[in-house]
């Protein structure tokens, strides 16, 4: 072996010696330092970047508390009473957080066309859409994607795996009317 593949292999080595060590910053991560919810007091240490799931502002929050998703039964459209409750919890969340917009996302199982299901999930992601409006969040805030069963989070063929499919997910992002 010539000096420089020798050479390039130590680098590449020393490169990911250097990607493995999770205290090159200090305790706590990057920034490091006592203070704040990732010091080294054994508090909330964000690896999502979604923040911290008992911030009331933060993305994690409403994620997990406030709630993102709301399935639907089989070839309907209109939301459940629970889902119904989820999504003013949403709206809100979203009056009392303004600087955050929203994509609406719809969402069908694996059965049907895709036409029909892209179909489908726009009327979802309409009615969550409708009744986030009625509850005061301004329209430039959202817009809506119906995805169709393009996007599954569970594969498989049966009644457990397409319900979890058949859904509307409020997805956040920064800036209003983004």
């Amino acid at each position: 072996m010539t000096l420089l593949p020798k050479a390039l292999l130590l680098v590449a080595a020393f490169g990911l010696a250097a990607c493995n060590n999770p205290d090159r910053f200090g305790a706590g991560g990057a920034g490091g330092g006592a203070g704040g919810a990732g010091g080294a007091g054994g508090g909330f240490v964000d690896t999502t970047g979604l923040g911290d799931p008992n911030n009331p502002a933060s993305v994690a929050y409403f994620n997990q508390r406030v709630g993102d998703r709301v399935l639907f039964p089989v070839d309907q459209h209109t939301l459940t009473p629970e889902a119904r409750q989820i999504v003013v919890g949403q709206a809100q969340w979203l009056m009392a957080n303004p600087s955050y917009a929203v994509i609406v996302e719809g969402h069908a199982d694996e059965q049907g066309t895709k036409e029909y299901n892209i179909g489908l999930s726009a009327r979802r992601a309409a009615s969550v859409h409708q009744l986030l409006i009625s509850q005061g969040v301004p329209a430039n805030r959202m817009r809506t994607v119906p995805y169709g069963k393009e996007r599954p989070i569970e594969v498989c063929s049966s009644e457990a795996c397409y319900s979890q499919n058949r859904r509307s997910v409020t997805v956040l992002s920064v800036g209003a009317g983004a």
